[in-house]
Order: C-alpha cells, then sequence, then structure tokens
C-alpha cells in the first residue's frame, strides 16, 4: 500500500484578523478542517513546515523590502497597496506560507506530486506588495530550482483568474523559468505584465469552454518547454461564485482543470506543487470546501496512478 499524498499546513496560517475583511484569512484554517473531517489529511500525511530563510526571499525580493516588512516600517502607499494589516503574526504565517511552499516542492520532487494548504502569491514584486501578497513563493520556488541547479528549466502555470503579474516581472529575464498564465483579460491588475505565455480569458467563459483552452495549451506547452517541474497555482477565483472572479466554472469543472493539469505532468514524468492561490467569498466554508477540490483530485490523482 502506498503511502499518501502529501500534504504540507502549519497553524499559523489563519492569524487573527479583523471581522469582514476583504481578504479571507481564515479560509485556511477552516480548509484544513475540511480535509481532516473528509479524511484527505491526516497525522500520516501531515507535514509542517519551517519558516523560509531570509537568503530565499531574498532570490525574488529586495533586501530593505524584507526587512521593511518584518519590522513593519512599509511606507504607507506601500502598506495600502498591500490591503492587509501588519502584524507579528501576519509576518510570521508570510514567510512560514513560503517555507510551506519550498516544503511541498521538496516533497513533490521526492513523491511526483505534493500539495499546499496555502500559497500561489503571485501579485508580490521584487520590492513592493500588491493584491494581497507579500512574498512571491512561485518566484522564489522557480529561482532556487535553477541557482540550485536541481531543475534545468521550471514551468509555473497559474490557473488563477488575476494575471500572476508580480511573477511575470520578477522572473522576466529568467529564460528557464517559464511563466504561463491564464486569467480574465477584464480583472485586476488594471495594468498587466508580460508572461511569457498570457492566454487572457473572456468573462462568463464556462466549464467546457475553459477545459478546452486548457488543453490545448498543456497539449502545445508541455512539449515545446519538457519542464523539470511545473508550479501549478490552482486558484479557485474562476468559480462562477467567486466574489473577484468574473469566470463560470462550477465545481466539477474545478475538479476537471485541476485532474487535467495534473494527469498531463504527471504522463510526462514531470513532478508537480499544487497550491492553492486566490478564492473570495463571503461564505468562508463554501470557499475552504471549493480550495480543497485541488487536494481532492490529487488524492484521486495519487492512488490513480500508484505513488508513494
Amino acid at each position: 500500500m502506498s503511502a499518501r499524498l502529501p500534504l504540507v499546513y502549519h497553524e499559523d496560517y489563519s492569524p487573527p484578523f479583523p471581522a469582514g475583511h476583504r481578504f479571507p484569512m481564515e479560509k485556511f484554517r477552516l480548509l484544513h478542517e475540511h480535509l481532516s473531517a473528509s479524511g484527505v489529511l491526516g497525522a500520516d500525511n501531515w507535514q509542517r513546515p519551517d519558516l523560509c530563510p531570509d537568503e530565499l526571499l531574498a532570490l525574488a525580493h529586495a533586501p530593505d523590502y524584507i526587512r521593511a516588512f518584518q519590522a513593519g516600517e512599509l511606507a504607507p502607499p506601500l502598506q495600502r497597496q498591500l490591503g492587509l494589516p501588519w502584524s507579528e503574526a501576519l509576518v510570521r504565517r508570510t514567510i512560514r506560507a513560503v517555507g510551506g511552499s519550498l516544503l511541498t516542492l521538496e516533497l513533490a520532487l521526492r513523491h511526483g506530486l505534493a500539495c499546499h494548504l496555502a500559497g500561489g502569491t503571485h501579485h508580490a514584486h521584487h520590492d513592493y506588495p500588491a493584491g494581497f501578497c507579500i512574498f512571491n513563493d512561485l518566484a522564489i520556488l522557480a529561482l532556487s530550482l535553477l541557482e540550485s541547479g536541481r531543475a534545468g528549466r521550471v514551468l509555473i502555470l497559474d490557473c488563477d483568474v488575476h494575471q500572476g503579474d508580480g511573477t511575470a516581472r520578477i522572473l522576466a529575464e529568467v529564460p528557464d523559468a517559464i511563466t504561463v498564465s491564464l486569467h480574465c483579460a477584464t480583472n485586476y491588475p488594471a495594468r498587466k505584465a508580460q508572461s511569457d505565455w498570457d492566454i487572457p480569458l473572456p468573462r462568463g467563459l464556462d466549464d467546457a469552454g475553459y477545459l478546452r483552452v486548457l488543453d490545448d495549451a498543456l497539449g502545445y506547452l508541455l512539449p515545446l518547454y519538457q519542464p523539470d517541474v511545473v508550479l501549478y497555482d490552482a486558484g479557485v477565483d474562476v468559480h462562477r461564485d467567486d466574489a473577484l472572479g468574473y469566470l463560470d466554472l462550477t465545481d466539477a469543472g474545478l475538479a476537471a482543470r485541476d485532474g487535467l493539469v495534473l494527469r498531463r505532468c504527471l504522463a510526462a514524468d514531470i513532478p508537480v506543487v499544487g497550491v492553492i492561490g486566490g478564492g473570495y467569498s463571503a461564505d468562508r466554508l463554501a470557499l475552504a470546501r471549493r480550495h480543497g477540490i485541488l487536494h481532492h483530485t490529487a488524492t484521486q490523482v495519487w492512488q490513480e496512478l500508484g505513488l508513494n
């Protein structure tokens, strides 16, 4: 009997937050509770991460920016741009979550597939925060892999509804980090970056239309680049009930999307790191279940393929 799909989470992920804040900070805790209750997550496959060292944060971010955030000394315009209230607990949570994505990467390299219960902070730029994102875990993972020589080419497949503008800008001059962004064309950020592959989608696109585009993209890009690792941002803000989305995917569409990505990559012997990306809803329990579709689908694929 093979071991179970490795899942990464830490209790630091949902620090106390102002009631009614637009960013659903409690969704990480609720996702953990949902996956535990549904049997996907247990003591045998739950991995707790360490804090990310400053030198790894500095692969993608300016040291002065890292220090200013940690000390609570971001300039007021940057603090407003971030949109999150600063606290020592937020600092710990932020750095721990990057450590979680790094641990997920290590587990994926070892087993072929691993998933984080956080991550996908793709709006964070080299020296400033944006869109609730402070440090860009996707860029940090890609640069860590390339600079350590553990991968010759990394493909970031960003399926969040918002363009991965921070990732694209940080990695713009890194030819072996391939940035791919499938996003709603008329959505945040207003000023788009230039990814290696931008695939803008029309408002209201449904399951069938989305899956056709994704299937074509995977069929072209995976053979073209033959990456050593895929970093998969499985944002659920493409869902029809998301508060910030504008696309029309259902729960079944999300599961089909995640299954398509995981099966295509693993069939080509490409390890996959799954992070949850964005998702916004006043119904936090429904949102947590929506994010959990990635982990349920990944568990199913893990079992199908007999990974261990």
